[in-house]
């Protein structure tokens, strides 16, 4: 009877704990657009962590799949308006695999003294891994991209995105050694911890701008419809382009406006190819010389060989015509080019759609544009590192971030996206313009505030001045290496864990035992 009491007591513990890694994922979604609370990313990696502490490895597996699932289904489900729910439920699953990594890390480590140091290095250590593998990764759910309106996010001008989601996660564990600490100066370290690390993303900025003063200017299009459906009108979609800026010439020519230096055309402004139709290519180029400066648009270019597409930037000179590209370095796996297409097909027909492959580019993305050298990351990009950061040290003075969000929809995937050109603009101490097709295009100051947006679905111009900079933060001087450092920490720590696992297992409840009967007169 005893033996089955207690299996019915542990059945009951692994339900609960179960239950609540569903609920911390839930919790953790919350921290992202559109909900913005930010104080929950700080909240989930503890509550986690306490859930898997002193569990069987594999039952810290079972929990940090279902954490994983709980997070990414919640978070992404607009991957799957288009395409249906089988590629959104396969991503999330993926997604979800590298929490059973994460969560088997946070219980070996929390055999070391300072665990919550240790905490924070893994859950770095799993973002780092997850932003590159499997095909280039995915970086969606940092916990870095849930602080563009948290104390943390200063943070991001020291040591970018990595220091930032580090600094959250080490919060996180932190009130969490508060809550099972048994003795009062501990508890009293926890919080003086937590309280330091929170406030230090406060007093932390990047430097001001250093350079000139230029104006410039996004045309917000839009599209005749929502979804993918603006893919069977991509002229009318250049045309919706092409009299935005016209018109945003008569304005100037009335006094309306002030004269842009330069103009940013967003994602799929030109979804044909303007060098094999000459009728758009003279559309575009009236629409450039109307403005009468240099217009950086969007062309899906077919390859050489005429077999795929390359995701393609192009400088618009008004007097000489195209006189520099740039092709997306980080084109994305299944929505513009299909991994192990044999098998995708067997999956789901939305393949279909997707043809031809875009290529990937292999040159840094900066334009000198005569007045300013732009930085440019196309869609998604920005949300990788190494690729902001190699237009910044490459010269880039401003960075231009062209997107296409119109399959989307109104999902909350442009809030998401936006908040990540937030993270960059303080990351390299930069103004932001992003520029997307049917919204939201905004205006990014280096401090990461939202200086103007659009809304979505509508055709819209923005004009802004921009300062210039030729300074550097921390963050963009180092680059990758605290990353890495703290990528072997977390490993190391793990291993740590493991050694100390082998020494010394998990302690286990025993079971109650038999009273042994003393002989009479002994």
């Amino acid at each position: 009877m005893s033996l089955w009491v207690a299996g019915q007591e542990g059945r009951r513990h692994f339900l609960l704990r179960a239950a609540g890694m569903v609920i911390v994922g839930l919790c953790l979604a919350l921290a992202f657009p559109p909900f913005d609370l930010w104080f929950m990313a700080a909240l989930a990696p503890g509550a986690a962590a306490l859930l898997v502490r002193d569990q069987p490895l594999r039952r810290s597996a079972i929990f940090g799949f279902l954490f994983g699932l709980a997070f990414f289904l919640p978070l992404m489900w607009w991957t799957g308006m288009e395409v249906g729910p089988i590629p959104w439920i396969l991503l999330g699953i993926l997604q979800a695999a590298f929490f059973i990594a994460l969560a088997l890390g946070m219980t070996l480590v929390q055999r070391l003294v300072g665990w919550p140091i240790w905490i924070a290095a893994v859950w770095v250590a799993v973002e780092a891994f997850r932003g590159r593998v499997p095909w280039g990764g995915l970086t969606w759910g940092k916990l870095a991209f849930a602080q563009a309106d948290g104390p943390f996010t200063g943070l991001a001008a020291l040591g970018g995105t990595p220091l930032v989601s580090f600094a959250v996660a080490l919060v996180s564990g932190l009130l969490a050694w508060l809550l099972v600490s048994a003795d009062t100066r501990s508890r009293l370290v926890a919080a003086g911890a937590a309280a330091a690390v929170t406030l230090s993303g406060l007093v932390v900025s990047p430097p001001a701008p250093d350079g000139d003063t230029i104006t410039v200017a996004t045309v917000q299009g839009n599209v005749p419809s929502m979804g993918l459906d603006y893919n069977s009108r991509a002229r009318v979609v250049t045309e919706n382009h092409v009299e935005a800026t016209e018109q945003l010439a008569r304005d100037i020519q009335s006094g309306q406006v002030d004269q842009p230096d330069l103009v940013i055309w967003p994602e799929n402004s030109s979804d044909i190819d303007p060098f094999a139709d000459p009728a758009i290519y003279e559309d575009i180029d009236n629409a450039v010389r109307s403005i009468g400066v240099p217009v950086v648009i969007s062309a899906i270019i077919p390859t050489d060989d005429g077999q795929n597409k390359e995701n393609t930037s192009i400088l618009w000179d008004p007097e000489t015509g195209p006189v520099d590209t740039y092709i997306k370095r980080r084109p994305m796996p299944f929505g513009e080019y299909i991994p192990m297409r044999g098998i995708a097909e067997m999956i789901t027909d939305a393949v279909a759609r997707q043809p031809q492959d875009h290529v990937a580019g292999d040159e840094v993305g900066v334009f000198d544009t005569g007045v300013a050298s732009v930085a440019l990351a196309i869609c998604f990009e920005v949300g990788f590192d190494e690729i902001v950061r190699d237009a910044v040290v490459d010269g880039g003075q401003f960075l231009a971030v062209q997107t296409n969000n119109a399959t989307f929809r109104d999902s909350p995937m442009s809030e998401q996206h936006l908040a990540q050109s937030r993270l960059r603009a303080v990351e390299h101490g930069r103004t932001v313009i992003v520029s997307a097709l049917s919204g939201i295009s905004a205006i990014i100051n280096p401090d990461g505030d939202v200086e103007q947006r659009t809304e979505l679905f509508t055709q819209d111009v923005l004009v802004s001045d921009v300062q210039l900079s030729d300074e550097t933060t921390l963050a963009t001087t180092v680059g990758a290496w605290p990353e890495w450092i703290v990528v072997g920490t977390g490993l190391g720590a793990a291993i740590a864990g493991i050694v100390l696992l082998r020494r010394r297992p998990a302690a286990e409840p025993e079971p109650p035992k038999e009273p042994v009967p003393v002989a009479a007169g002994v």
